[in-house]
């Protein structure tokens, strides 16, 4: 190409060059159509799954935890002093009442018995003896008085012959004590001598002997030797916060809360949830609360047939039977944690006719079993019947978010 033609190709080439971009900044400066440069904008609204809440009538159930005792502990203790003889019993198995588990040595006892029994019989001679030396005494004053009564004696030899009647009389009546006091002694040896041997006052299980072979047990120092529990029926113990009672209570009252007409069942369930032994009943609760805790003690009885429920477990404690008319509730899982509370997302229609997510703030109250066993919330307030609130997918809403809902069963 000679000097003069590329002289002249560059001034067009500069031209074109600033078409080109006149062209791309006319191009840039249009304003987009709709919808274009916005993908999302064309994208139908998601669907959601929604519930329609519908009063209905649910099961509630209570639970706390609690600790198992026996319906009767007995502490076995020795009510004389006295070496141990011999443990007649194994210990941990079940013993029946009036079952011998000790025995003292009961010579002493034996040996008290008899001294009151000669104690005894020596107090009835001696009441013999007065008995006679009363009666003589007696015939003698009358002999008295009558020679009196005949100036054959003086009247001062017939007044010292009532004395005398008078202190043979009184004789009598110390012998007479004698006797009892005697006879009580002869008794309380007895008793002693029954003590020695020490028996079960109630069937049970019985524990570990405390006290072995030769030991000195004393009334009046260390005297347990085992305890005794019983296991069937079995007692399991709980605490219900007194708002809580006042609660349940206030319920009752106004009807949203139905107890069956014989109380709560109880269930002892394991740490798994597996139930353990068999239903029971309440059957004491405090009439005061603790001091300490603000807390009710209260108490279930059950039956453990075979003692296979063991004294002293910490149990869950289920209270069932109790239902709620009238009620509403939502799938646990179609309720959020809000900065303020408890929320949930509803399906509603804004001003266009358009259905769009609302944020509804509820008040909830306990768990209950819903659909398929899956857990739900009952909701005190927050929320009316026919309300349609969206279960599923709601980490992609906000409030006012367009939606659409699906025809997929909940």
């Amino acid at each position: 190409m000679s000097a003069s033609s590329r002289a002249t190709s560059l001034p067009n080439l500069k031209t074109a060059l600033v078409i080109s971009m006149l062209l791309g900044l006319a191009a840039c400066s249009k304003s987009p159509k709709e919808g274009e440069g916005n993908p999302m904008a064309n994208m139908p609204p998601p669907e959601v799954p929604v519930q329609q809440v519908q009063p209905i009538t649910v099961p509630v159930s209570y639970e706390y935890v609690g600790q198992t005792i026996g319906s009767r502990e007995v502490e076995i203790r020795a009510r004389v002093t006295g070496h141990v003889e011999k443990r007649l019993y194994r210990e941990g198995e079940l013993v029946k009442a009036g079952q011998p588990l000790f025995q003292l040595d009961a010579r002493p006892f034996a040996l008290a018995v008899s001294t009151a029994q000669a104690a005894v019989v020596a107090a009835e001679a001696d009441i013999a003896r007065a008995e006679a030396n009363a009666a003589q005494s007696e015939r003698e004053r009358k002999r008295m008085s009558t020679l009196a009564d005949a100036s054959a004696v003086s009247r001062k030899e017939a007044d010292d012959a009532g004395s005398s009647a008078q202190i043979t009389s009184a004789e009598l009546q110390v012998a007479k004590a004698h006797l009892e006091q005697a006879r009580a002694q002869l008794n309380e040896a007895r008793l002693n001598l029954e003590y020695a041997s020490i028996a079960a006052p109630i069937s049970g299980i019985a524990g570990r002997a405390l006290k072995q072979e030769g030991s000195l047990v004393s009334t009046t120092g260390d005297s347990l030797l085992t305890t005794l529990v019983q296991l069937d029926p079995l007692y399991v113990t709980f605490n219900v916060a007194g708002d809580e009672r006042a609660r349940l209570e206030r319920e009752l009252s106004d009807g949203s809360l139905v107890l069956p007409k014989a109380g709560f069942q109880v269930r002892l369930l394991r740490q798994d949830g597996s139930q353990l032994g068999k239903s029971g009943w309440i059957n004491f609760v405090s009439p005061s609360a603790s001091h300490e805790t603000g807390t009710l003690e209260t108490r279930a009885q059950l039956d453990n047939p075979g003692n296979a429920i063991k004294s002293g477990l910490f149990v869950r404690v289920l209270l069932e039977g109790a239902e709620r008319p009238n009620t509403l509730v939502v799938p646990q899982r179609a309720v959020l944690e809000g900065p303020k509370g408890k929320v949930v997302m509803v399906a509603v229609k804004d001003k266009d006719g358009k259905l769009v997510a609302e944020s509804r703030p509820v008040e909830v109250g306990e768990w209950v079993a819903g659909a398929a066993g899956e857990k739900s919330w009952v909701v005190r307030s927050g929320l009316k019947p026919g309300d349609q609130v969206i279960v599923d997918g709601l980490m992609k809403l906000h409030p006012g978010s367009p939606i659409a809902v699906t025809k997929k069963p909940v």
